[in-house]
């Protein structure tokens, strides 16, 4: 894995966890303590995640399409 995944990896983790948190009354992570905010940085995080993680942008279609000739991919 490179370092960008794992560091999408985590936050995206770290949102849903917050999140969950806040949903269940518990206490949240410190650093992100207002419900509005945990929502935000979940919303984002996920969008980020799966746009980095898909093939959605005219590069991203490429790569896949060299990852296929190579066999790399289905």
């Amino acid at each position: 894995m490179d370092k960008g995944t794992v560091v999408r990896t985590v936050a995206l983790v770290i949102v849903w966890i917050n999140m969950l948190l806040s949903n269940y009354g518990l206490q949240p992570i410190p650093v992100v303590s207002e419900d509005i905010i945990a929502e935000i940085l979940t919303g984002t995080v996920t969008v980020w995640t799966w746009f980095k993680n898909n093939y959605v942008t005219a590069k991203g279609k490429q790569q896949k399409d060299v990852l296929q000739k190579n066999q790399l991919i289905k």
